[in-house]
């Protein structure tokens, strides 16, 4: 055979879609619409979803951000407290000591007992300026209830200001800007015709 006697084949037409006999175009569309209408809805309610996780994410990383600094404070406050308790107690010992010292020369006490406790009392202040503390002995200075404690009022002699600090009955400490013990101290009042 020849095959310019072969008749070509022709091109198949293309398939119909298969449609149920009962639907016609419009139902096809409608529902492809319904189709592409709840995958649009679920893709909305989807990206609502991550946002509002996202959100939830954000806010619970802030919060143990928050946490973590208030828990370094808290450590940080805890140490600084426990640390101004040792110094009180040390700033008590010294006067303790100095009590005794005094007592001593009031006394008359062997000299050599007397510099060996002045030695440690020596030693208690180095400890104290090491650790930030400084005493603070108010005389000639208004007096400040933050930092004084008036444990008595007298008349303010000639050329004294009213409300000045007179004498230091026990001494104050400070420990940088914060006070460890406040001074006691008696305070000139204003004359009585004042």
């Amino acid at each position: 055979m020849n095959p310019a006697d072969t008749p070509t084949p022709m091109p198949a037409e293309p398939a119909a879609p298969i449609v149920p006999e009962d639907l016609t175009a419009g139902d096809t569309v409608r529902e492809t619409r319904e189709q592409t209408d709840s995958t649009v809805a679920a893709l909305a309610e989807a990206e609502a979803e991550l946002a509002a996780a996202r959100d939830r994410w954000l806010r619970s990383e802030a919060e143990l951000q928050n946490y973590r600094r208030r828990a370094q404070r808290d450590v940080e406050e805890a140490r600084r407290d426990a640390e101004d308790r040792a110094l009180l107690e040390t700033i008590e010992c010294l006067d303790d000591l100095e009590r005794a010292l005094a007592a001593a020369r009031d006394a008359g006490a062997d000299p050599a007992w007397r510099q060996g406790v002045e030695l440690v009392a020596q030693r208690m202040r180095e400890t104290l300026n090491r650790g930030g503390v400084t005493m603070v002995s108010p005389v000639g200075e208004p007096f400040d209830p933050r930092v004084h404690e008036a444990l008595i009022e007298l008349p303010a002699p000639e050329g004294v200001p009213p409300g000045s600090v007179l004498h230091v009955e026990r001494a104050g400490y400070r420990r940088g800007d914060r006070v460890l013990r406040a001074a006691r101290v008696t305070v000139a009042a204003a004359p009585a015709g004042a």
